[in-house]
């Protein structure tokens, strides 16, 4: 999975209100929001970084999770 600018700003202001015209990139970025400031760009950056390197950081428990049956598929090969 590739994190954007749209992963950063749900984190960052959930519930916030803007509008990204053309490419998804922080110029493009309309801030329609008055209860909540307009994130900067290096706080999005790093939003986006984070994001990446906890998926990242993960992978082996997706991967684990698709070699073994459910616990409830478990309970009911025990049965």
């Amino acid at each position: 999975m590739k994190f954007n600018i749209t992963h950063a700003l749900n984190v960052i202001r959930p519930n916030c209100q803007y509008t990204i015209r053309g490419e998804d990139i922080y110029k493009n970025l309309e801030w329609n929001d008055s209860e909540s400031e307009k994130p900067t760009e290096a706080e999005i950056n790093a939003k986006i970084t984070e994001l990446q390197a906890d998926y990242d950081a993960k992978k082996y428990q997706r991967d684990r999770a698709v070699s073994y049956p459910s616990i409830q598929e478990q309970l009911d090969m025990q049965y």
